[in-house]
């Protein structure tokens, strides 16, 4: 039997789709790794997002219930001011 030899271009290409593969390998394996990356910070980010909300409406309630009516004229009869209804202005938002 004869044995075949592997010319020089043959090496070159075997050697060219060998890189190849390896590189298609690393490229996924480093891809799939900044994806999981950019996902987990997307998370943390929206749980970040829904605490800052769940503070906001908390906020919202606290000033709604300073800024009541009753709680106005609490303040102004412990300041020992008078309460008079015709100075009332009424702003809506």
């Amino acid at each position: 039997m004869k044995r075949r030899r592997i010319s020089k271009g043959e090496k070159v290409l075997y050697t060219f789709g060998f890189l190849s593969v390896i590189m298609v390998i690393a490229f996924k394996i480093f891809g799939g790794a900044s994806i999981g990356h950019y996902s987990m910070s997307i998370e943390k980010l929206n749980r970040e997002i829904s605490l800052q909300e769940n503070q906001n409406e908390s906020l919202v309630m606290q000033v709604n219930e300073l800024t009541s009516f009753d709680n106005v004229r609490r303040v102004i009869e412990d300041m020992g001011l008078s309460y008079q209804n015709e100075n009332i202005i009424v702003v809506n938002r």
